[in-house]
């Protein structure tokens, strides 16, 4: 039928001719032309049976060519399946049953027999069909067999069976190993650029003679070789308390296998004194350019260093990894250097600046409002509008911003939102205080929008963190941000300038944060709280912000009663309904309190979807980085996390899956 219809479409159509050319002859017979009408009709019936006999021959011509074409395709494909020069192997998908296979798909198998009746899987165990089942035409991963790799191709047809078995599958085999050998070498010679950093180099060292100075180093320089010596690296010290480290990528596994135990060795180095030196490893990887390379390797040590330090951080096009930092106290640094730098430089941008937007977290507390009052005070002292961004739903904060908007100093400080994006301008000063990630912020449009942003936080870095700051003031070892505020008032400004709330502010953040200075509360905190009260904070009047009313103190304590053990020094108390957020904070410390509790953990939903989780430590226990894995961040003593999209029951399996993964990585 295929060949009849595309012969008639080949074949020319001259009957209107010819019945033209009669209704001529007719027309001659009619007008009495009978000669004339009958050598017009033998013309006409001579150039009729002309044309028959020669459309019947061109008809023969075509069909015979179009059947040699057709034979000849048959050979050719046939011929191009068993004598391809890739190996070819046709299968059925469903069952994974060989069909036909040709010759040099048998050698690089090594059978000699046919595979008919053979499961492909059974020739090649690493080959997996399902990608064809997908649509793909393409293996997505390279196939090894008998030690060679191979690329595979392939499509599926429908076969004429009616049988529910109607698919086969032809698939292609290219041979790439030479080219995956090569491949593999240059990603495993690229290049990787480590930092490493003493991090309390000047704590270490101070006050100890040269010869056990010199000891000490020589220690430090015997490890840093014994670590590099398996890559035959550069390793060279470009600093007094820093080294630099290149090597080729395909060690760094070695290194990150052991969770770059450099950094225990080096804590087992200690002082005449007892202060263990600590050391921060910065590594960048999958750089375009060496530029890049230590670009990545400088962002890595600052990541590590803003959390603390006593870690390793892995910088890479991607994301971060971290490595270590599980131990949950920060060492507290007693050199106040980098504050005063960070005061007088803090001091410069808000004098540069046509006015300042103070902005903390997303439900604000008092440890994000006391900071913004500080910073407020500092925008007074040079003579430059300040304004507090606050949040318009209800807060832990609220009664301490009400106290303050009612003072005459704080006349239209408070803006909303919205207000304050419209009120910016090309020179506002954005300062960010109590968070470091941009999505935790009150206003991620106005954090946007801000050209010049200064970061005042006490939390750990997370993967994800403002960028391009003008200022960073980042430092775990502190109680709070209030502390940090505090510290840099001390450098620019008299006692005299804070206002008696405004003091009150800074101290009721640093109660709140260092649980009534039970908690991470070193002597740069005692000395923040003595220049507060000196300042005229009133620790009596402080305690008013702390007030909570009767039916949030039996909702905390039925929290309490929630509370199950998980490890046998874990309380983790999972709420199936919505509670108090603040109660739930109050909780987690309170549960802290039981005898035999190193670690709390408080879950519940809240009215947006989304389950909410605070977590507190008194212990090793590091809560900062079993709430990264959720999500969430803070510090190794309090950490918090909002999921989406997940019911408490999820999260608590979650989250008991992430404490168990810590103690068995710690």
């Amino acid at each position: 039928m295929h060949k009849k219809g595309l012969s008639h479409l080949l074949e020319p159509s001259f009957q209107l001719y010819f019945l033209f050319l009669a209704a001529f002859a007719l027309a001659t017979a009619l007008m009495g032309q009978y000669a004339l009408a009958a050598g017009e009709a033998v013309v006409v019936l001579v150039l009729y049976f002309y044309l028959r006999q020669r459309n019947s021959v061109r008809r023969k011509e075509i069909l015979n060519y179009i059947e040699n074409i057709s034979h000849n395709m048959d050979v050719a494909a046939k011929d191009t399946m068993v004598n391809a020069p890739l190996p070819m192997v046709i299968f059925r998908p469903e069952t994974e049953e060989v069909i036909w296979s040709n010759d040099r798909f048998l050698q690089i198998t090594g059978e000699r027999d046919h595979l008919f009746d053979r499961k492909i899987t059974e020739a090649v165990p690493s080959f997996e069909p399902r990608w064809l089942m997908e649509g793909k035409t393409q293996c997505p991963g390279e196939v090894e067999l008998a030690g060679r790799r191979f690329l595979v191709f392939g499509h599926m047809v429908r076969t004429s069976d009616k049988e529910e078995r109607s698919f086969l599958a032809t698939t292609y085999w290219v041979d790439v190993t030479d080219f995956s050998h090569v491949r593999d070498e240059f990603y495993a010679s690229r290049p990787v650029l480590a930092l490493l950093n003493i991090d309390n180099y000047d704590e270490v060292f101070k006050g100890i003679n040269d010869n056990a100075k010199s000891a000490m180093l020589s220690d430090i320089n015997k490890l840093f070789d014994q670590w590099a010596a398996p890559t035959r690296g550069v390793l060279c010290r470009y600093d007094r308390d820093r080294y630099l480290f290149l090597f080729e990528e395909q060690y760094l596994s070695q290194f990150v296998e052991k969770k770059f135990d450099l950094v225990d060795q080096i804590r087992e180095i200690v002082n005449p004194n007892g202060l263990p030196a600590t050391l921060s490893i910065g590594v960048g990887r999958d750089a375009e350019t060496l530029e890049d390379l230590y670009q990545f390797a400088s962002l890595a040590l600052e990541m590590a260093l803003s959390r603390g330090g006593d870690q390793a951080v892995v910088k890479s096009r991607i994301n971060f990894e971290f490595y270590g930092g599980r131990r949950a106290s920060d060492t507290e640094k007693h050199t106040k250097v980098k504050s005063r730098v960070m005061a007088s430089a803090l001091y410069e941008l808000i004098g540069d600046a046509s006015q300042v937007f103070v902005m903390g977290h997303a439900f604000p507390d008092l440890d994000c409002m006391g900071p913004a009052a500080g910073i407020v005070a500092l925008a007074r002292s040079r003579g430059i509008p300040a304004h507090i961004v606050r949040d318009p739903e209800p807060n832990p904060a609220d009664p301490l911003t009400n106290e303050l908007a009612a003072l005459p100093e704080y006349e239209g400080v408070f803006l909303s939102p919205a207000d304050a994006l419209v009120a910016a301008d090309a020179r506002s000063l954005l300062v960010v205080v109590d968070t470091n990630r941009p999505e935790q912020v009150l206003s991620p449009s106005l954090l946007e929008s801000a050209n010049k942003v200064a970061v005042i936080d006490h939390h750990r870095r997370a993967a994800s963190y403002i960028e391009g700051t003008a200022l960073n003031f980042q430092e775990p070892y502190a109680s709070s941000a209030s502390e940090l505020v505090t510290e840099l008032l001390q450098y620019v400004v008299d006692t005299n300038a804070l206002l008696r709330l405004e003091a009150e502010a800074l101290m009721s953040g640093i109660v709140l944060d260092s649980k009534n200075f039970t908690l991470r509360a070193g002597s740069r905190t005692f000395d923040a709280a003595a220049f507060l009260r000196r300042a005229g904070a009133d620790t009596t009047e402080v305690r008013r912000f702390f007030k909570t009313d009767l039916k949030l103190t039996v909702s905390r304590y039925e929290i309490l009663k929630e509370a199950k053990m998980y490890r046998g020094k874990l309380a983790i108390a999972a709420m199936d309904h919505p509670v108090d957020r603040v109660t739930a904070a109050q909780a987690a410390d309170e549960l802290l309190t039981i005898s035999g509790v190193d670690a709390s953990f408080v879950l519940f939903p809240d009215a947006d979807g989304r389950v909410i989780l605070s977590a507190r430590s008194v212990g090793d226990t590091n809560v900062q980085v079993i709430l990264e894995a959720l999500g969430g961040g803070g510090n190794a003593a309090v950490a918090g996390a909002q999921i989406p999209d997940k019911t408490v029951e999820t999260v608590l399996a979650e989250l008991q899956a992430a404490i168990d993964h810590y103690y068995e990585e710690k």
